[in-house]
């Protein structure tokens, strides 16, 4: 058994997977087979949980039935609702309330007798939990804002329904397109953090409600799925200081501080999906006629590439995207998590069926030989 202490786990390897594929060096994202370009922009975000789920591109029939399925679960028991809506009206964090979603939903699900293992009853599971937690988000976002939830509206697609459930009106066919392929973008990549937390749990034989309540948990720090706030918020402060972004930038590194959304654990250049979400940002701004955000956004990306040869990843592109579609920033993290669940769930049904407890040691480097003091003399 190796010595070797790898901090962070980082070039260790724990697992196979045939979900996704990543060549950090080549700036290349794969699932199930499938370059992330093309599934960007030929696939739903119900194509690739189905690719991510059963292993094959859906027929025509299959996706058919698939989307109508996942439509018809979106609805919250009301006990479930309640609660979202009173801890959106407490103004309370938006992640915390996926979580409390996804462990109360483990209570009212009809799967819940069901074996952890039990792969039917796991993808039923999935669907119902990826069908609900845009609910949940939204009523949670309208709560906040003294706002009646909006119900889903079976008419619409996954992305689509979300945008109108968040901002109560249909959104525009270049938003809906735009946030499906976002969510697209974002449903796997991985063994990280958050996937990593599920796995972990998995492999106890928790069930999966308890997996993705882990997997949102590790999300939800800033280290991992906040990342795209602090984009965006960075881009607000030099907007308000009516500042060039480079001298911005610049000024931002004479005083160490970190400028948000460069560099990644996996890619040596460029995150394709920062490409892809880069296209789309110029696109809405375009449709809006106003690219600013997209130009500030460009002109750093261009002074990082020649000053200190680092490239964007996926959360300095993502978060000027969802800001042109009026998403509040706080919910860029829970978003990504919206997304994600799909490749969540698609790691913990791997994990399953062919399960092995995750139990890593540690080098222990404290004391061995301290002699006992009783209470009275310490």
């Amino acid at each position: 058994m190796s010595e070797e202490l790898q901090r962070g786990l980082e070039g260790v390897l724990v697992a196979e997977s045939t979900l996704s594929y990543i060549d950090g060096s080549e700036g290349q994202l794969v699932y199930r087979g499938y370059d992330i370009a093309d599934l960007a922009d030929h696939a739903s975000y119900e194509e690739t949980l189905y690719l991510l789920w059963n292993g094959e591109l859906p027929t025509e029939s299959e996706l058919s039935s698939f989307r109508d399925a996942m439509a018809a679960e979106r609805s919250l028991p009301a006990e479930v609702s309640q609660a979202v809506e009173t801890l959106g009206r407490q103004e309370g964090d938006p992640m915390a309330a996926l979580q409390t979603t996804v462990s109360m939903l483990s209570a009212y699900d009809e799967d819940r007798d069901a074996e952890p293992t039990d792969t039917a009853a796991n993808v039923a599971r999935g669907r119902r939990i990826t069908a609900k937690l845009p609910t949940a988000l939204a009523t949670f976002a309208r709560a906040r804002d003294g706002e009646e939830p909006v119900a889903p509206d079976e008419e619409l697609d996954h992305a689509a329904n979300f945008l109108y459930m968040l901002n109560g009106e249909r959104p525009d066919a270049v938003a809906a397109d735009v946030f499906d392929q976002a969510l697209v973008l974002h449903a796997d990549h991985g063994l990280n953090a958050s996937t990593f937390g599920g796995l972990v749990t998995a492999s106890t034989l928790a069930d999966l409600h308890a997996s993705v309540t882990g997997a949102i948990g590790a999300l939800s720090g800033s280290l991992h799925g906040g990342a795209n706030a602090d984009v965006m918020r960075m881009l607000e402060e030099i907007d308000a200081a009516d500042q060039d972004p480079v001298e911005w930038v610049e000024q931002a590194l004479e005083e160490e501080r970190r400028v948000a959304g460069f560099g990644h654990r996996v890619y040596d250049v460029k995150d394709p999906r920062a490409k892809i979400l880069g296209e789309r940002s110029e696109k809405l701004g375009e449709a809006a006629g106003d690219t600013r955000w997209y130009e500030m956004s460009r002109d750093i990306e261009s002074y990082m590439a020649d000053e200190k040869g680092i490239a964007p990843n996926v959360d300095f592109y993502s978060a000027t995207t969802y800001y042109q579609m009026g998403i509040p920033i706080d919910i860029y993290t829970p978003i990504f998590a919206l997304s994600r669940v799909g490749g969540w769930i698609a790691h913990v049904l791997e994990q399953y069926e062919d399960n092995r407890l995750i139990r890593p040691r540690a080098r222990y480097v404290g004391e061995t030989d301290r002699e006992w003091v009783p209470v009275s003399e310490r």
